[in-house]
């Protein structure tokens, strides 16, 4: 599941594939625990406090931990009651250490992570493929998405929108996009910070407005710097790009006017229209316009399960917008591609 030489669509009805959904493995939690970098005393109350070199928050605050994001039955049988049947399942981004600056640590933390992110799929091999973690913004990281591909059997690489107090488009990571770009790998970006944090940190404005203005500043550099020039990769952007799609005209006449601006061969829409976009945008007419603006094979089913700001209805979401053979497409048959599962039987319902 390394290499994807078909990316087309597949024809088979009732596939829905989910590609952004988060796990906390418990035994990599507790390998938290005993290294002093997670305090588990809460988990009775679904709540977890991670040290903030890893998970990027203020000390002391506890963060979610539904017993959905670790427990493997209850999982699947929410998945069956959405009418989801394979989730492409990564670690949520207070796992990514990305605002971490001790190397040797984000390499741990990223390893024993994706260990125990794959040992948590193969419970359920039928349902849920993993994307692995890659300590980004640090020199090899290309080496740990040749483990996760190879060794692990991951179906894909997730990465976070910053890293070692640098952004996406830095020159350390130019070994990483060369991959990914090789092998066609399909990698998920999910934002990991909040572009500034001291005016966000209230009102849970880290998660409902820095991590799409994340996501856009994320992904407008990797576009501006040639990155998605150089390196074409299967991109998919969470949270419906955030509020990128909203910026597609503003970067156009920056573009055409600016200079500075003028870094790329082609207009910057030529590169958006060729990442992929997930459905968590909550909103009908806001996926529709996302359809619109980017084609419906660019966008693929996602929820952000099981956090309580997930699409608990994918299903709906995308029918209330398309039908047919497009609704088909963005339900899963795009994503069977990209995620080497075209050829996968069908799962019983």
């Amino acid at each position: 599941m390394s290499t994807y030489a078909s990316q087309e669509p597949s024809d088979r009805p009732n596939r829905v594939i989910d590609v952004h959904a988060h796990a906390m493995p418990m035994p990599f939690l507790e390998w938290l625990e005993d290294e002093g970098l997670a305090d588990l005393s809460r988990v009775r109350d679904e709540l977890v406090v991670l040290d903030p070199r890893i998970s990027g928050v203020p000390a002391g605050m506890a963060l979610p931990l539904p017993v959905t994001m670790w427990g493997g039955t209850e999982r699947l049988v929410e998945m069956q009651e959405s009418g989801v049947e394979v989730q492409a399942v990564s670690l949520p981004p207070f796992l990514m250490a990305s605002t971490c600056r001790d190397g040797a640590l984000v390499a741990e933390v990223v390893r024993r992570g994706n260990d125990a992110l794959a040992e948590y799929v193969r419970q359920a091999p039928d349902y849920l493929v993993a994307l692995g973690g890659v300590p980004v913004g640090w020199p090899g990281a290309e080496q740990e998405a040749v483990r996760c591909l190879d060794e692990l059997g991951m179906a894909g690489i997730a990465i976070g929108s910053q890293g070692g107090g640098a952004d996406l488009d830095a020159d350390v990571n130019e070994p990483l996009w060369e991959l990914l770009s090789h092998r066609r790998v399909f990698t998920f970006l999910h934002p990991s910070g909040s572009p500034a944090p001291e005016r966000t940190q209230d009102f849970w404005f880290p998660q409902l407005v820095g991590y799409p203005l994340e996501t856009a500043l994320a992904a407008s550099r990797l576009v501006f710097a040639g990155v998605t020039e150089r390196h074409p990769f299967p991109l998919c952007l969470a949270h419906g790009g955030g509020c990128l799609p909203a910026l597609r005209a503003r970067l156009a006449v920056g573009w055409e006017r600016k200079p500075q601006a003028r870094t790329i061969p082609h207009p910057p829409a030529t590169y958006l229209d060729r990442l992929y976009y997930d459905t968590a945008v909550f909103d009908p007419e806001q996926l529709r316009r996302l359809v619109q603006d980017v084609g419906v094979g660019q966008v693929l089913t996602g929820t952000d399960y099981p956090f309580d700001l997930a699409d608990r209805d994918p299903v709906g979401t995308v029918g209330s917008v398309l039908d047919g053979a497009e609704r088909e497409q963005v339900l899963g048959g795009t994503s069977a591609g990209l995620l080497g599962l075209a050829d996968r039987p069908l799962t019983a319902g």
